[in-house]
């Protein structure tokens, strides 16, 4: 499975270990394939940038599931959740991540590095890619109520 990974600056902030290379290598070591869209360092970037690539690899099939870091989660999901289609996901419990992926089919998981752990994040990780979505109808019709307002 591909995933779309993207950060601002926030993914390179002090103290180490950096979120964002410690999260890709726990996607590859899980055997995931990661496509890094930025930012790369510690320069102070805007995260809508990085939330609209991560949709956009998201749309085009180019990746499956995305995974946004920002500061708290929260700016980096708004921008994701502007393009139709796409469900971003602001998590800091593993039970968030579960009912977002399995009634919401969230295709994409928000996570905050000012927030959350590293190792809570690795956590949210596996359960946002360990989760399926139900398909239960009424999730289904909720989900194309929202496409249809966006």
């Amino acid at each position: 499975m591909n995933i779309a990974f993207g950060c601002d600056h926030a993914g390179y902030e002090e103290p180490e270990p950096y979120y964002a290379p410690t999260i890709i290598d726990h996607l590859e070591s899980l055997g995931y394939s990661v496509q890094h869209l930025g930012t790369h360092g510690q320069g102070s970037v805007d995260y809508p940038d990085f939330a609209n690539k991560v949709a956009h690899a998201i749309l085009d099939g180019s990746a499956e599931l995305g995974i946004l870091l920002c500061g708290t989660g929260t700016g980096i999901s708004i921008a994701a959740n502007r393009h139709r289609g796409i469900r971003a996901a602001v998590c800091v419990t593993e039970e968030m991540v579960q009912f977002a992926r399995a009634h919401n089919n969230a295709n994409i998981l928000c996570i905050g590095r000012r927030i959350s752990s590293i190792e809570e994040c690795k956590h949210l990780i596996n359960s946002f890619l360990g989760t399926d979505f139900d398909g239960g109808e009424r999730h289904v019709r909720r989900i194309d109520k929202m496409d249809e307002l966006a």
